[in-house]
């Protein structure tokens, strides 16, 4: 059986065949915008070419497709599901959102679990697959994404500007990277506040402060900390009322050792461990794919449709 997964994410589209272990990945840029939004048909277009390019040369069409993508919520997955069906010929195709896939990817699983991934964005999900689907955050680099390379970022510029002013809680060193970085002060409100990819621009900073913070400033290892302790408290309220599941976390931020060592005390100090993760988005949608050559998929609303909403 012959089964495709894809992740639209942060980083780009990513496709692979999922077969029991993972092969060849194919890449390529990230979403592009039309009129209406999200060019799906461009998405698709250029997924299905991925998936020629990585192909084993056999072209025997696809029996069961899982596509990631990132936003689910906020958009009608039915029409890209009908533009998969028709350009693939499958009937068995599965949108899932990215919490899902990371979920999944990161637990090594198809099981019950909570995952924080903490990108350009921050967003924490927790499911046992059955009643409780719960997201957290996710809510974007002006409202919400606590903790996120965008939050850092934002919040390092904030102590650069406080050093401008000569005020308490100013960082010398984060004014010093940000003006390197982003050019005139004067600049960075129009850039952040107008420009068309602000959370971009905001989360190219947080690599700023957390090498100020291994730099020993103060005001930067004081920002990764509340970072690490937000994306803690994140994956601790989605996974509240499901106390056995395991947790774990995801994303480049988590690279940095200050934003990690915060994340793990907080979530120690309420008895919880973070299980280290064993894959991302494109692995979860890959053993998602395999699951269903055999057993049929949980199935939500939002996070996870196998079927036209008009079947369920």
């Amino acid at each position: 059986m012959r089964c495709l997964a894809v992740d639209v994410g942060g980083s780009g589209l990513r496709v692979t065949w999922a077969g029991e272990r993972p092969g060849p990945v194919g890449r390529s840029g990230g979403v592009r915008l039309g009129p209406t939004g999200i060019d799906s048909a461009d998405l698709v277009e250029r997924a299905l070419e991925l998936a020629g390019e990585v192909d084993d040369g056999r072209d025997e069409g696809v029996d069961r497709l899982v596509w990631s993508t990132r936003g689910l919520m906020l958009q009608d997955p039915g029409p890209l599901r009908e533009m998969l069906v028709a350009r693939t010929g499958c009937g068995h195709v599965a949108i899932v959102s990215d919490a899902v896939g990371s979920l999944v990817g990161a637990l090594g699983a198809v099981e019950p679990g909570a995952v924080v991934a903490a990108g350009t964005g921050a967003v924490a999900f927790a499911t046992d697959l059955d009643a409780t689907w719960r997201r957290v955050d996710g809510w974007g680099h002006v409202l919400g994404d606590e903790g996120s390379s965008a939050w850092l970022g934002l919040a390092g510029m904030r102590a650069a500007l406080r050093a401008v002013d000569e005020r308490p809680g100013g960082s010398r060193a984060l004014l010093d990277a940000a003006r390197e970085l982003l050019g005139d002060p004067a600049t960075w409100p129009r850039q952040t506040m107008t420009g068309p990819h602000a959370p971009a621009l905001l989360g190219s900073m947080a690599p700023a402060v957390t090498a100020a913070a291994d730099g020993g400033d103060e005001v930067a290892a004081e920002l990764c900390a509340r970072a690490g302790t937000a994306l803690a408290c994140s994956l601790l309220d989605a996974a509240d009322g499901l106390p056995d599941v395991p947790l774990t976390a995801v994303g480049g931020l988590l690279g940095a050792a200050r934003v990690r060592a915060a994340l793990e005390e907080e979530l120690a100090r309420h008895g919880r461990l973070v299980r280290p993760a064993a894959g991302d988005a494109l692995d979860g949608a890959r053993l998602l794919a395999l699951r269903w050559r055999t057993t049929d998929l949980p199935h939500h609303p939002v996070h996870l449709r196998t079927a036209p909403a008009s079947s369920r």
